[in-house]
């Protein structure tokens, strides 16, 4: 028997709760938290931001002191036996501290140094750490030079230069492409398979939920459900369900679906429109027949996320309408005319190219997403888009303005929200509301009729006059789009935008995204959640600054399937990325 086995949990919380005060105002941060982490498994901590993940992780790393209840980690107390329990346990926080101008093997000698491990035993721990990693060839290489994966992959790598009997690993996924996801769990699986490691991880994705062995949900710094995946997905049985309307615009199909009664979610997946119900019953179609004949449904298997969605929604009021933002955006257009054409685009940084001969365009309201793994070329295809980046060599232009010789004509035609929260947040949100149509040119009756208009439709007239910074997160995704809509925009660019938000906020952001489609205005999106790319009317996958497709999701799915059936937008994806690897030799 080896010593964590002498201990029956790896870790156990009771009633567990911590206070902060934010802004002036007390935030409970972890609300009467009770659950167990078995020995020699994964265990998922799962919710979105502000859930209280962060902080459960610093309480069992010792790191915070619980406002009551308590945290026993490898059969210790984490508050009064602090410096045991670190010394036994490995913590990767979000921002994990790599030392970006030293290089693999430095960032290697300095964790190894503050974690106390003899030299005698690097070497070897080392190389198995670069199998385990495939950083083997990249020992050299300054930290600051690895993709967004790599430096994920280092960062785990500094964290197990002592092998712990606890790792605790804060969103390590989060922001890395799905390549870099699948060989992050990997190497968790092999540590749980191999070395007997207990894995308490937390997360934002939900299928990254469903590998796990045991999963507790947070929501407000509660918990709502713990146990097996399966056992909240068997919850959902007979209450998940297709529908296809065959020749019908899927987003019009999906808003008056998620009216009928009964229905408690609706997302759109491939060539159909997928519901959820709120008991184990088909919705009646009928009302639907006379917009879209032809229009059929039938049961499909549930999915742990549709079991979150639930419960979700039994603790959270459902909204009083369906968000309808694109009323007053966009007048009568013509719907097919090119909003965005990319020919032959190429971005040069010395001898580097970021982007090399792209070329794709996007029609009057069409949802167009961007995707492709980290250091792709994606976010400097973004940039020269919006006109803040000159192309080296091509053609770029947006609603109609080439973008090489009048950049600044463009960008009052088009929104621009990005991956992180870059308002002011020192500014209440009127403010920030204010600025921004100030900065677009809105002055005088028009400006305030926006402002009001962004208050009322986006349900912030509650935080007028909060600083933004304080915001929940979900408000403050409300708050950076509605700062990107109050020109009107023909176009809008999204980076990465439903990044850390529960499920419903995601839900609530693409029913406002697919409205504005509606509306015909153009959307082009990045994103690393493969189900998100099922809204998108069109894809464009890049990896190595190259184009490796374009087309309809259900286009390049079915490229890949061959000889599989059934194969996910992930799956396409990682094996488009996997091909061009093999093909060009690069990681």
């Amino acid at each position: 028997m080896n010593a964590s086995e002498a201990v029956p949990v790896a870790l156990e919380t009771k009633s567990l709760s911590k206070r902060f005060v934010a802004g002036g105002r007390e935030v409970q941060a972890l609300r009467d938290v009770s659950f167990r982490v078995r020995h020699g498994i994964v265990t998922g901590l799962v919710g979105p931001d502000g859930a209280g993940k962060t902080t459960l992780m610093r309480l069992a790393a010792g790191l915070l002191v619980p406002a009551s209840g308590s945290i026993t980690v490898l059969g210790m107390d984490a508050s009064r036996d602090s410096l045991r329990v670190q010394s036994a346990l490995g913590y990767m926080p979000q921002r994990f501290g790599l030392y970006e101008d030293l290089s693999v093997q430095e960032n290697l000698d300095l964790y190894a140094d503050l974690q106390g491990v003899p030299r005698q035993e690097r070497r070897d721990r080392y190389a198995e750490l670069m199998r385990m990693t495939g950083l083997e060839r990249f020992m050299q290489r300054l930290a600051g030079r690895l993709s967004g994966g790599m430096k994920q992959k280092l960062g785990l790598a500094c964290t197990l230069v002592r092998a712990p009997r606890l790792l605790l690993l804060d969103e390590p996924t989060v922001g890395v492409d799905p390549v870099s996801r699948r060989e992050l769990w990997a190497i968790v699986d092999r540590l749980v398979r191999d070395e007997g490691m207990s894995v308490l991880l937390s997360t934002a994705y939900l299928d990254e939920a469903e590998r796990c062995d045991d999963v507790v949900l947070l929501h407000d710094g509660s918990v709502l459900a713990a146990g097996e995946p399966a056992a909240l997905t068997a919850r959902m049985q007979g209450r998940a369900y297709a529908l296809t309307a065959p020749g019908a615009n899927k987003r019009d199909v999906l808003a008056r679906a998620s009216a009928l009664p009964g229905v408690i979610d609706g997302v759109i997946q491939a060539d159909h429109v997928r519901l959820v119900t709120e008991q184990a019953q088909a919705p009646d179609i009928g009302a639907l027949l006379a917009a879209f004949p032809g229009a059929r449904i039938e049961p499909v298997p549930p999915r742990f996320e549709d079991g979150f969605v639930a419960l979700l929604r039994a603790a959270r009021p459902a909204p009083a309408a369906a968000p309808g933002a694109s009323e007053t955006i966009a007048a009568e257009t013509n719907a097919g005319e090119v909003m965005i054409e990319v020919h032959d685009v190429k971005r040069r940084f010395g001898d580097f190219y970021a982007v090399d001969g792209v070329s794709f365009d996007v029609h009057r309201g069409e949802v167009f997403g961007l995707l492709g793994p980290n250091g792709a070329g994606k976010s400097t295809t973004f940039r020269m888009l919006c006109g803040l980046l000159p192309a080296s060599a091509g053609t770029l232009r947006v609603a109609g303005v080439d973008l090489r010789r009048a950049a600044s004509a463009a960008r009052g035609r088009i929104g621009y929200m990005s991956q992180k929260f870059s308002l002011y947040g020192n500014l209440g949100v009127r403010q920030n509301l204010d600025f921004f149509a100030r900065v677009y040119g809105l002055a005088g009756r028009r400006r305030s009729e926006r402002i009001e208009w962004a208050l009322g439709e986006f349900e912030l007239a509650a935080y007028a006059e909060s600083i933004s910074a304080d915001l929940p997160l979900g408000y403050k995704q409300r708050l950076a789009l509605a700062c990107a809509l109050m020109h009107e925009p023909d176009i809008l660019f999204l980076d990465e935008p439903t990044s850390g938000v529960d499920p419903l906020a995601r839900r609530e952001f693409w029913g406002r995204i697919n409205a504005l489609a509606r509306a015909q205005v153009t959307v082009l999106v990045t994103t690393h959640f493969m189900e998100e790319a099922e809204y998108c009317d069109r894809l464009a996958i890049l990896a190595s600054g190259r184009l490796l497709a374009v087309g309809a999701p259900g286009e390049i799915k079915a490229a890949q399937a061959v000889p599989q059936a059934g194969i996910t937008m992930e799956d396409a994806f990682i094996r488009l990325i996997e091909t061009s690897e093999q093909r060009t030799g690069q990681p």
